[in-house]
């Protein structure tokens, strides 16, 4: 039971992988690949979140947040990105809709939040190509985080 378990849990995560919105295509290297893999993602998120966390526009997001809960958070962001980007990570969050109903997110907020991974991106020299690639990803999810 134990080794049939193995190979379902296996088949599951080859399942999710295949359908992650830029597996590589072809021989091109993908974006999780050009962006450094997960120690690069992971980097980056490190510095993106706790700009998240200190911006007085959406410091309320995170307040009574403990450590273990922003490391839960920042998880959850790298293990995102990664499966996003087409790497081998699975994202086990809620949907953006269910984690970010009720918040009541502006346009503005949202807007700032995105300048802050611009910031990041530019920080860590994420070319162009790869940053507008990543930003064309995290576009799509806007539509489920603004409400306002």
């Amino acid at each position: 039971m134990r080794k049939s378990f193995r190979i379902g849990a296996g088949v599951a995560m080859l399942a999710a992988l295949s359908n992650s919105p830029l597996a590589a295509q072809g021989t091109e290297r993908s974006l999780y690949q050009r962006l450094g893999g997960y120690d690069a993602i992971a980097a980056v998120t490190d510095d993106f979140v706790p700009r998240l966390a200190t911006d007085e526009s959406l410091s309320r997001f995170f307040a009574g947040h403990g450590k273990d809960t922003l490391a839960r958070i920042r998880q959850l962001v790298v293990d995102q990105i990664c499966w996003a980007t087409g790497g081998p990570c699975l994202y086990i969050g809620r949907s953006m809709k269910q984690a970010h109903e009720g918040l009541g997110i502006t346009t503005a907020q949202w807007d700032r939040a995105v300048s802050h991974l611009v910031a990041t991106l530019d920080k860590f020299r994420v070319p162009a190509r790869e940053k507008d690639e990543l930003l064309g990803i995290v576009g799509k999810l806007k539509a489920d985080i603004v409400e306002k």
